[in-house]
């Protein structure tokens, strides 16, 4: 650290912050630790009285903060991800399109394993709206080695944070239950799931109501996917009462069972499976009644990511158990909550 007029200033880092005050107004640092004085500050210092700085004195081999964060963040950041400017050395990202973030949570662990250069996220894996903030980024020392910022070049191959879009699927819903195809009672399903795909960018393309029958739901099921559906959901006859055949229904129309089953609460008993269409492996999905009655469950952790574009797999539902659990809380916060994380 040394001591040099302002005048001679222009390039070199500060070692402390400067305040400005205006009188009745206003107290705060007009430039922060660690700025780089250009040449344009330097009438502001003088303005606030600074005739003498004191500064780091440059040494070979050293990256500044702001440089520093911005090299992570170059190597770091994926598809539909922004990157704000340097502020006290930090860099945020964010969202660029409402999709799913989706981190590389190994190569997030060796980054931070380096020392002295930190990458923070939001938890994987979940919706993200355009704009919110995702990650953020810094060095801890103002002056970091050269050698350290290319050995974290050196290792990271692929993006370490992504917002995947998600796609506009035309989704086929098949609603069973002698209950409701007799008109003994109204459905409830489909209103919610309309307005939960709408949120999602998707749409329904239709709803086909049927009793318990086996062959009847295989057959709505296949019309679905004979219209080109993106995706098939089947509520309805997801638990273990006798009557309650959509399992078999779904076996029947010649989807492949993934999960049948998870560790969420709510949405214990659901259904993943895919049927080998000419157009791919499209999904078909059981849902549990509690899709229809609570804001957060399995629903909303797995949905997303088969709209990403996601293949989503007997152990991605498999781990889900740690964080699954959902408390119930009296006014649901959902995301911003441990549920899923």
């Amino acid at each position: 650290m040394k001591t040099i007029d302002v005048r001679d200033a222009v390039g070199s880092v500060l070692c402390h912050d400067i305040t400005r005050i205006v009188p009745g107004q206003s107290k705060g640092p007009v430039f922060r630790k660690g700025h780089v004085v250009r040449q344009e500050d330097i009438p502001v210092l003088l303005e606030v009285g600074k005739e003498h700085l004191f500064v780091f004195e440059p040494q070979p081999g050293m990256v500044h903060e702001n440089e520093a964060a911005a090299r992570i963040a170059a190597i770091t950041a994926g598809a539909n991800i922004l990157l704000s400017e340097p502020k006290e050395g930090r860099i945020n990202f964010s969202a660029a399109c409402d999709g799913l973030l989706r981190v590389d949570v190994a190569a997030l662990s060796r980054i931070n394993s380096l020392g002295e250069i930190t990458l923070a996220t939001l938890h994987s894996l979940q919706k993200v709206d355009k704009g919110r903030d995702v990650a953020g980024t810094r060095v801890v020392p103002l002056l970091i080695g050269d050698e350290k910022l290319r050995a974290l070049e050196g290792m990271v191959g692929s993006p370490v944070v992504e917002v995947l879009p998600l796609r506009r699927f035309q989704v086929g819903m098949v609603t069973t239950g002698s209950e409701v195809f007799y008109g003994r009672i109204q459905d409830g399903f489909g209103p919610v799931l309309r307005k939960k795909f709408a949120g999602l960018g998707s749409s329904v393309m239709g709803q086909t109501l049927t009793s318990d029958d086996v062959e009847m739901t295989a057959s709505a099921i296949a019309a679905f996917l004979q219209q080109g559906a993106d995706m098939v959901v089947v509520t309805g006859g997801m638990s273990v009462d006798p009557d309650d055949r959509t399992p078999a229904a779904i076996r029947a129309a010649g989807a492949e069972v993934v999960s049948y089953g998870a560790p969420v609460y709510p949405g214990a008993m659901f259904l993943l499976a895919y049927v080998r269409t000419p157009k791919g492996r499209v999904p078909v999905l059981g849902l549990p009644g509690c899709v229809m009655y609570h804001k957060a469950s399995i629903f909303d952790l797995l949905v997303p990511r088969l709209l990403a574009g996601l293949d989503v797999t007997a152990e991605d539902v498999a781990v889900l158990g740690h964080g699954g659990f959902c408390s119930v809380c009296p006014e649901c916060r959902y995301p911003v909550c441990p549920f899923g994380k």
